[in-house]
């Protein structure tokens, strides 16, 4: 299940099978510094518990009488919260950003089918209408199979669905679309978790595979070692592969929200392992070893027939330059580094680049 709704959906069945009404209130737009992303929801339900957070705090109590107000009344709401606005300066609202926030009352069956189409590893598209003249708070949920309900009335949105079903968008954003009949609807696309395959079951994969978990990744282990690759090392990994890495990479369907890092450091296993790696859409490929291994690496794999192209895709050493020794430090950089990748970073001070 998508890890950012785990939670949620956990919340709302319980509360559905005790017979209570929820609300849903969901970050629509960010401008500036805004405490939380666009999709992050509060959940409020009818005896007045809620779960979740749309602005870490600032704003949460504000939100929930608002939610309140929907349980009573079932109008949707549309709340703006900003440092310069009377209502967000009361509430709290100091990080100079401004949060647009869309409350509505939950559809049960929305929410069944959303859960159920989260069970497998396919992609999911939540739309939500939260502007316009008609339908304020329908949703629908868009899989590969079908949409859900079929009479959602704007058909337009679940086509702008397509093409983040099929990872052809090239975004995983939230985003609020206008319709030209005057509609908004929130476009959020719900996909399995980023893939890390971890070649090699060595120290530093220890605090990597636990670290990565906590960030919401499915990790797979590979190495050929048997006596490396043992379940009591690794008990938070959702696979373990014996086996060679470029035959195990043939069949794990490594695409684009995929990551590879290579810790053997055994020209045997990483050379391989590279030359497989770089033929796939990974995101991120990442290879353990000083700059005159890597440079020795690379003259191995140009006769393998490796391109200068491919070859440039290969962070190593890996990882970003934190100073780091202890396996849990490497394990810290390699993931730093891997997540500054995904999206479009190099990972430098933020500091610094704010000078």
């Amino acid at each position: 299940m998508n890890h950012r709704m785990k939670e949620p959906i956990s919340q709302m069945r319980a509360w559905h099978a005790a017979g209570r009404a929820v609300a849903v209130a969901t970050v629509t737009r960010v401008a500036g510094s805004g405490p939380r992303l666009p999709g992050a929801r509060l959940l409020v339900c009818s005896t007045g518990a809620f779960t979740g957070s749309v602005s870490g705090g600032c704003v949460e109590n504000a939100v929930i009488q608002e939610a309140e107000g929907v349980l009573q009344d079932g109008e949707p709401r549309q709340l703006s919260f900003g440092m310069g606005d009377e209502m967000g300066w009361e509430v709290g609202l100091a990080c100079g950003g401004q949060i647009d926030i869309f409350v509505h009352r939950a559809d049960p069956e929305v929410w069944v089918a959303l859960a159920e189409a989260l069970q497998g590893a396919e992609p999911v598209v939540l739309l939500t209408v939260i502007g316009g003249e008609t339908a304020l708070g329908r949703q629908a949920v868009v899989r590969p199979t079908g949409v859900f309900p079929a009479s959602f009335p704007f058909p337009a949105a679940v086509e702008a669905a397509e093409p983040i079903l099929s990872g052809s968008s090239g975004t995983d954003d939230v985003t609020v679309l206008r319709l030209n009949s005057g509609a908004e609807v929130l476009v959020e696309p719900l996909l399995p978790p980023p893939h890390l395959i971890i070649v090699g079951a060595v120290h530093p994969a220890i605090p990597l595979v636990q670290m990565a978990k906590t960030l919401g990744f499915r990790i797979t282990i590979v190495d050929p070692r048997s006596r490396f690759a043992e379940r009591e090392l690794f008990p938070e990994a959702d696979q373990i592969v014996v086996e060679w890495p470029q035959e195990a990479m043939a069949r794990l369907g490594i695409d684009g929200r995929s990551a590879i890092a290579i810790l053997t450091h055994d020209p045997k296993i990483d050379d391989p392992a590279l030359a497989a790696a770089l033929n796939t859409e990974a995101f991120y490929v990442g290879a353990i070893g000083s700059r005159g291994t890597h440079a020795n690496r690379v003259e191995r794999l140009e006769q393998l027939g490796m391109t200068a192209d491919q070859l440039q895709r290969v962070h190593s050493p890996i990882g970003l330059d934190v100073g780091g020794r202890s396996p849990e430090e490497m394990a810290l950089s390699i993931l730093a580094e891997m997540i500054a990748v995904r999206n479009g970073r190099k990972g430098g001070s933020m500091s610094a680049t704010a000078n």
